[in-house]
């Protein structure tokens, strides 16, 4: 379990707080800076897992309950303090709960879950993590906002409702399979 990818991921459960509490006292820069750090470190500790076949258990639950709470915890925020719209929000975590919930119907019905991101997924979590450092940056006074912020929340939403989707229709297919044959 004491492996540097693992190290590197729980360097995230750790600055959680910190990006939290800076977002909280409007300090949007620095908290837009250790939010980078989280990204670049969950890119690296999933390249060194790779590379160096440390792939732990551990790491498989920890590494992207780590960038869930991340997320989330940053978009709530921004949401609370009215830099991202409710209805996103609720588009977010509604989804999240739709796959959380359908995992857990599969693997108490059906058996065993192999969670592997679709590329629509990817492409949602890439377009979040672009949005929240957009937000961020733009409350820092780093970059101007504009019609380009509107249209990232619009390809948010649309990349969060298709991936959902998705796993909705996948998961389905999945458990009709596995009934048939049953």
């Amino acid at each position: 379990m004491v492996n540097v990818p693992n190290a590197i991921t729980m360097l995230r459960f750790v600055l959680l707080p910190f990006i939290a509490q800076q977002l909280l006292a409007g300090a949007y820069g620095v908290a837009c800076g250790l939010f980078i750090i989280t990204a670049i470190s969950d890119w690296a500790d999933g390249v060194i897992a790779r590379r160096w076949n440390q792939r732990t258990r551990f790491g498989a639950i920890a590494d992207p309950l780590a960038d869930k709470l991340t997320m989330l915890t940053v978009t709530l925020i921004l949401t609370c303090q009215h830099h991202l719209p409710w209805w996103l929000t609720a588009a977010v975590i509604s989804r999240d709960v739709v796959i959380v919930t359908g995992a857990l119907a599969f693997h108490f019905l059906i058996g065993h879950v192999e969670m592997d991101p679709s590329r629509i997924s990817k492409w949602n979590t890439a377009l979040a993590f672009v949005l929240l450092v957009a937000v961020q940056a733009i409350e820092a006074g780093w970059i101007p906002g504009g019609i380009w912020r509107e249209g990232l929340i619009v390809l948010m939403l649309t990349t969060t409702l298709l991936s959902g989707g998705q796993y909705v229709y996948e998961w389905a297919h999945k458990a009709r399979q596995a009934r048939g044959n049953a």
